[in-house]
């Protein structure tokens, strides 16, 4: 395992949202300089004007032309514009979609490189970074074809609870079409790995919500329990995974039931992410798992509505780089572990999926 500070990559975002001001309050602490050499993909001319706005004067960063000149004691600004553009708080366009897809392209150039050893992106604003250049729905798409990786989990972590989604961003009148019991047997694979390599769970358990209200009951408010969700717990089993549902997703959560196991599947976006983000306000962290590298973000938007406003909290960012640090590190241990054929387990995870 590496014991020298880690290089945590981060994209800077939608400059007309609250990313550039969650990062400086990160930053603010000079104490994190002592865990990591945090390095920023952006324009030093964004962060001076939002020093200034935001009446922010104790940051230090350091602007440099390439990694290799790397300060380890601040903020390290790789710029990847030069131009001057006219910053407006809340009130995003094309440009700065332009700006947030330039950051995020010098970020992964640098993890493809070696550069930096995990990713942290700030909020980007779909509607405007989607382009001919970037046709993709969000990050996550985007880091699958980058890196190769065929399949990804969106999966919500926080310390008390671990969420992932079967569906992500998808019209709530199309989700049924999209559960399938393929689909289900996959996310649970995924989560399965994430858990053992990337946390450090040796013999995880996993809980399953159902699709429709009470889990279906019983076929008279829908199906797809008894059609597709219980089949594919069932098959997961059978490969000696600790799977267990499905779950009403209501009483689930009310009555805590989520504390018995160390990750739960939804089946849906709204399904999943309400209920942990109010239970896990502000430390809340969004990772993609089953990618070759580590990235993970804050579990917030670009929030334009008080951008540039002060009215920021940093505490989920600040949560997301150490989530990405902590996960590195235990990729690292789980390496390490099973290097040692005599100690390896019997095969990894992913040949039974």
């Amino acid at each position: 395992m590496r014991e020298d500070k880690l290089r945590v990559g981060i994209s800077i975002g939608d400059i007309a949202g609250i990313g550039p001001e969650v990062i400086m309050k990160t930053f603010i602490d000079d104490r994190m300089f002592k865990l990591f050499t945090p390095i920023l993909f952006g324009n030093a001319k964004v962060l001076s004007f939002y020093k200034k706005e935001l009446n922010i004067d104790k940051i230090q960063y350091n602007t440099v032309k390439s990694i290799q000149q790397l300060s380890h004691n601040s903020l390290n600004i790789v710029q990847v514009w030069d131009e001057d553009v006219e910053i407006k708080p809340g009130k995003p366009d094309k440009k700065t979609g332009e700006l947030a897809l330039k950051s995020l392209q010098g970020a992964v150039q640098a993890l493809k490189d070696g550069d930096i050893d995990v990713l942290v992106t700030a909020p980007i604003n779909k509607n405007y970074i989607h382009s001919a250049e970037f046709p993709f729905s969000g990050h996550t798409s985007y880091l699958e074809k980058e890196f190769g990786d065929h399949q990804s989990l969106m999966f919500m972590v926080s310390e008390n609870l671990r969420v992932g989604l079967v569906t992500e961003h998808v019209p709530v009148k199309e989700i049924s079409e999209h559960i399938s019991k393929e689909a289900i047997v996959k996310k649970l694979g995924l989560i399965e790995r994430s858990l053992i390599e990337d946390f450090g769970i040796d013999r995880p358990k996993i809980a399953v919500l159902g699709l429709n209200p009470h889990k279906g009951d019983d076929g008279l408010l829908g199906t797809e329990e008894i059609d597709i969700i219980t089949p594919a717990i069932k098959e997961v089993r059978e490969k000696e995974t600790l799977v267990f549902g499905p779950y009403s997703a209501d009483g689930f959560f009310a009555k805590e039931t989520y504390k018995l196991f160390d990750a739960t599947l939804a089946m849906y976006h709204d399904q999943g992410l309400i209920p942990f983000k109010s239970l896990c306000v502000g430390s809340g962290t969004n990772y993609t798992a089953g990618l070759s590298i580590v990235r993970t973000s804050p579990d917030h938007g670009t929030a334009e509505n008080i951008a540039g406003k002060d009215k920021a909290d940093e505490s989920s960012f600040r949560d997301a780089i150490f989530c990405a640090i902590d996960i590195y590190r235990n990729r690292e241990d789980y390496k390490e572990r099973n290097a040692d054929p005599l100690v390896r387990r019997a095969n990894l995870r992913d040949e039974k999926y």
